[in-house]
């Protein structure tokens, strides 16, 4: 049944990457958003009736809570969905089922406190902040710890490997493969930083953000402290000056965060996908596998590929979330409601994209015989190193001589050696340029790799 499912679903989402994306349904699907409401309502149900002010009564009811929300599954959400098709009010209907709950554990008696000042966008934006946080720290951060661990492992073992530079995709300095990977590691991780510790804010002030509901039932309480103190208790930070909705300007500033790590990892797959395609890395090939339909010998690097696709569809539903959530008519309009509803299909595709990249990484190997003739046989990349020693040694043409030299020009390593041998130079130091060459002019390259540590 699963892969009858499976095959009929329109998203490859749900489809095709199932494999990838289950675990996330628990975070963002409907049946997630149901039931993460059912327990805020709970909670704040709980939270009122510790409240000497509003509740007399001396039982505890913590036990009796955390059961509902212990068996709550697929079958108690349907129970939801049914009371919706009455109510046509998703919220109203998760009102509606707390209270036959109550009724079922013969505490019906608390229901009017179910829902007490509270709008729906105080049940939905606690919901969301918390679905959010919970898949950032359950999924999220550990896919991107293992992306960031599995390219840093990598680089430190090719911290040494040499290979020729490429700037405006033309020959330049020399660094090393492991370096290069570190730059990606490096960015990845002050992205990394701002994901992990940004705090989602939430409220939870009732129809307008004016605890107007709260005030006129109880004027002696400090609702803001009250619910400051209960949006905490959610894992949350307290956003006191709101309309009906929570601003959405923290979850915005995690949409940018995650395009700007998808950035990261689209412009590492382009660069790998560059190393594949002129051979300074190779692909290892899996027995069954084939790479075209029709030519045997390819072996293409689709999961790069297909990364970077994900990272497009991804960035484009965070950049429009972005873009429109910080924006509501006057008190609120509903523009915000259907849109939040596609927040797991950004995650979604950045999960994939992590995953595509780690597999077509796990792919590659250096081609050192490569990587070794492409730095011997571009010694014209050494006239930065001739310059500088001459501009060291007080040449005020030294770039001028060397731009005549090399610049457009076939030379040989012996050409260079012939230049350097006629410099009128510190012996030392010509004999430095004399013995040098592109493989071994790679700069603190090494050293940089393990600043990542």
């Amino acid at each position: 049944m699963e892969n009858i499912n499976t095959l009929l679903s329109i998203s490859p989402i749900d489809g095709r990457y199932r494999n990838i994306t289950e675990n996330i349904s628990e975070y963002f699907s409907e049946y997630a958003f149901i039931k993460y409401r059912v327990f805020v309502e709970l909670d704040w149900l709980n939270y009122l009736l510790h409240m000497n002010e509003i509740y007399s009564g001396k039982e505890d009811y913590t036990l009796i809570f955390e059961e509902i929300k212990s068996k709550f599954d697929i079958g108690e959400a349907e129970k939801v969905k049914q009371i919706e098709k009455r109510t046509n009010h998703d919220v109203k209907a998760i009102e509606y089922y707390v209270r036959e709950k109550l009724e079922e554990y013969a505490i019906g008696n608390l229901s009017y406190l179910v829902h007490f000042a509270c709008t729906s966008e105080d049940i939905n934006n606690i919901a969301y902040g918390k679905m959010i946080t919970d898949f950032k720290n359950n999924i999220l951060l550990k896919n991107i710890e293992e992306l960031i661990n599995s390219i840093r492992l990598e680089a430190d073992q090719l911290a040494n490997i040499p290979m020729l530079g490429h700037t405006h995709g033309q020959n330049a300095t020399p660094t090393t493969v492991g370096k290069e990977l570190s730059v990606f590691v490096y960015r990845w991780n002050s992205i990394y930083e701002y994901i992990k510790n940004i705090n989602l804010k939430g409220k939870f002030s009732g129809a307008v953000g004016n605890f107007n509901g709260h005030v006129i039932s109880y004027p002696e309480i400090d609702w803001i402290n009250v619910c400051k103190n209960f949006v905490k208790s959610q894992g949350l930070e307290f956003n006191p000056l709101t309309t009906q909705i929570e601003s959405h300007d923290t979850i915005c500033m995690l949409f940018s965060y995650m395009k700007l790590f998808n950035n990261i990892t689209m412009d590492f797959n382009s660069d790998m996908w560059i190393y594949i395609s002129r051979g300074d890395f190779k692909q290892k090939t899996i027995a069954g596998e084939v790479g075209s339909s029709i030519m045997p010998h390819k072996v293409n690097p689709i999961n790069h590929e297909n990364s970077m696709a994900n990272i497009r569809i991804a960035n484009s539903i965070f950049d429009s979330l972005a873009n429109n959530l910080q924006i509501s008519r006057m008190q609120r309009d509903l523009s915000d409601s259907s849109m939040l509803r596609n927040i797991g299909v950004g995650f979604a595709h950045t999960i994939i994209s992590i995953k595509q990249t780690l597999k077509g990484f796990s792919k590659m190997e250096v081609n050192i015989a490569k990587l070794e003739k492409d730095l011997d046989e571009a010694p014209e990349v050494l006239a930065e190193a001739v310059q500088t020693i001459l501009r060291k040694n007080k040449y005020n043409n030294a770039y001028e001589m060397l731009k005549e030299l090399t610049r457009g020009k076939q030379i040989s390593i012996q050409d260079i050696r012939s230049f350097v041998s006629k410099l009128d130079i510190n012996e030392k130091d010509k004999e430095v340029l004399i013995n040098l060459t592109p493989s071994k002019y790679i700069g603190l390259a090494k050293e940089l790799v393990f600043l990542n540590k």
